[in-house]
């Protein structure tokens, strides 16, 4: 979010966090493609496979996600109010902090982080890279850590949500009344817009199959040439038209919406009713 939307006294309103939110998409898909590059490179995520000096027992990934995070926590990152640590015990900014209204009502911290974190080791990176190591460990773990990143800010940002959701007045008495009763089920009802969803991930998918392009060879003709969007196959799903070619992209796009529809939206709709059914703690 910027950092324009974080200093308003009040929520941030749904077509405000809807910006943030499409803005974050183009941010994964291509964090997503970067780590594609890569192998799985497997010895990154297990355990003890590698020796530190400093004694850490750990996978390699997570002695470097602790090593960033330790930086970042010092330039104040973790007191932003939309940004979430993987790792514990970090350390006090040396900048002056900023004034940041208090917008959220979290009195849990919620943090569904070792959610993601296991979401994203044992199914994303399966799906978008290829079997193998090349030994390009550290290059996959600054990748990693980027999608990491985004995607905890993308999740995370349905407290946002659900705290613009709480203020509309059309649903508010709705909401307080759910929330009182500590029903879960309804809350989730009532948050869910099945409509976006769906346009959210038809939008995803033909982000993925554009971004996704080698736009070194597939868009050029043989003379190097622009080709006119006809002479393409790509450009068939992503005006809506019949896919008559499977278009080749740097990253599975049916993995991109699968990661949105089987991940992305679900954790972050659990992060809005569990933030709902906290909201009115401090009455």
């Amino acid at each position: 979010m910027s950092r324009n939307l974080l200093i308003q006294a009040a929520a941030p309103t749904l077509g405000e966090l809807r910006d943030t939110l499409v803005r974050l998409e183009d941010t994964i898909i291509f964090a997503l493609i970067e780590r594609s590059q890569f192998k799985h490179n497997n010895s990154i995520y297990e355990e003890n496979k590698m020796s530190f000096k400093d004694g850490y027992k750990g996978s390699f990934l997570t002695w470097f996600l602790k090593e960033v995070e330790y930086v970042h926590a010092k330039v104040r990152r973790y007191q932003s109010p939309d940004e979430y640590p993987f790792t514990g015990n970090l350390p006090e900014p040396v900048l002056p902090p900023l004034d940041y209204p208090p917008v959220l009502v979290d009195p849990q911290n919620i943090n569904v982080n070792e959610d993601i974190f296991d979401m994203y080791v044992n199914t994303v990176v399966p799906g978008i890279t290829q079997l193998g190591d090349d030994t390009n460990y550290g290059s996959s773990a600054t990748r990693d850590i980027e999608c990491l990143q985004a995607l905890s800010r993308r999740i995370h940002y349905g407290k946002f949500v659900a705290e613009s959701k709480f203020q509309d007045p059309a649903s508010h008495d709705e909401y307080v009344r759910l929330i009182r009763e500590q029903n879960r089920d309804r809350l989730m009802e009532l948050l869910t817009n099945s409509k976006v969803e769906e346009l959210l991930l038809k939008r995803l998918k033909a982000k993925a199959i554009i971004y996704g392009q080698d736009l070194s060879s597939a868009s050029l003709d043989a003379n190097g040439n622009v080709k006119t969007p006809h002479e393409s196959p790509l450009s068939s799903p992503v005006i809506g038209g019949k896919v008559e070619e499977r278009a080749k992209t740097r990253v599975d796009y049916d993995l991109v919406v699968s990661l949105y529809r089987d991940h992305v939206i679900p954790l972050t709709k659990e992060v809005e009713v569990e933030y709902l059914l906290h909201r009115l703690d401090s009455d």
